[in-house]
């Protein structure tokens, strides 16, 4: 079954082995999603309503980090773990896109070879395109989906620390921020605003000659912490130390992810979140359908390419060229 023949396959097909946990068509599902397509667009959005109330059910966290500190080898030590505990994982690991060959290397299943081969973990390496905050445009929907196929936990691995990784806790119920120590400064090259989302801070790599470091590191990053404004939660992020090699350290975390998982749902917060995430997928669903419409009008992709040249020639403002386009395409819609 490919995408070329997928009106051979419904949308309730689709869902039906979803719910089955099948897998390969779990992967297929994924593609259609992620598809540019509009037919494929069609079939997607009714497998995501269909699989909609069988979702919500997993705990979503997400995992960010500066390169190089080792966030594949961690997941794939954390996500043994829940597998050996017998719980189901899925990994959605995106891989940053290049803006020249707009091609991306999407090599997490080499990076986990022994929780890529797990019978109850599955990882899905999407390149990241042209979405901001470390994340792919449709990670949300793959989010529901792989909820609907019975997967416990749903790990977000993003590209990297960057100026919108904003964007990953606003899908996530956990968010996990990785360090290294011995770098120089261990809030060097982090914004302030992803430690003040974090709910957990793991310094990697404790282990051999890196043990005081990581030990400095920590009480550094403890104390750090105060001088941030407090949560609008009770619970106060902790700063762990592990070490992914040698699995030293992962069940203390699992552990904490529960404890969280536990207030917040006694307390409310855990819905309200999910409650809020969704507004913003649909204010961002919004911006972005309105955007594809723009792209896919013939007359009004001729009118931005003018608009382009203006532009860049400095005859005319962005903001006026902006403002100029859209009003077209309103006296278009008016007059069909």
């Amino acid at each position: 079954m490919g995408l070329k023949n997928y009106n051979l396959y419904s949308a309730q097909n689709y869902v039906d082995d979803i719910l089955s946990v099948n897998v390969s068509s779990l992967s297929k599902a994924i593609t259609l999603i992620e598809s540019t397509s509009e037919k494929h667009q069609k079939i997607a959005q009714e497998i995501i309503q269909l699989c909609l109330p069988h979702s919500g059910n997993s705990i979503r966290i997400g995992i960010t980090g500066v390169p190089g500190v080792g966030k594949s080898t961690f997941i794939e030590a954390f996500g043994k773990f829940l597998t050996a505990s017998k719980l189901r994982v899925a990994v959605l690991s995106i891989d940053p896109s290049s803006k020249i060959g707009k091609g991306s290397i999407l090599g997490d299943k080499t990076r986990m070879p022994d929780l890529s081969t797990d019978p109850n973990a599955f990882i899905r390496p999407t390149p990241s395109g042209d979405s901001l905050g470390g994340v792919s445009s449709k990670t949300r929907e793959t989010i529901l989906i792989c909820e609907a196929a019975r997967f416990d936990v749903i790990i977000i691995e993003t590209v990297g620390v960057g100026q919108n990784e904003i964007a990953v806790h606003a899908m996530v119920d956990f968010f996990l921020l990785l360090s290294l120590a011995g770098a120089g400064d261990e809030l060097q090259g982090i914004k302030k605003g992803i430690i003040e989302m974090a709910d957990a801070f793991v310094i990697n790599k404790d282990d051999g000659d890196n043990k005081i470091r990581v030990q400095i590191a920590k009480a550094d990053l403890e104390r750090a912490l105060h001088l941030f404004p407090e949560k609008d939660t009770d619970f106060y992020p902790k700063v762990f130390t592990c070490s992914a090699i040698n699995n030293k350290g992962i069940k203390e975390i699992w552990d904490e992810i529960k404890l969280f998982e536990t207030n917040s749902k006694s307390s409310g917060t855990w819905d309200k979140k999910r409650a809020a995430q969704n507004e913003v997928w649909f204010t961002e669903s919004i911006k972005n359908n309105l955007l594809l419409l723009l792209q896919n009008n013939k007359a009004i992709q001729l009118a931005f390419n003018s608009y382009k040249t203006k532009i860049q020639s400095n005859l005319i403002s962005p903001i006026i060229a902006a403002n100029e386009l859209i009003e077209q395409f309103l006296q278009q819609l008016k007059k069909q």
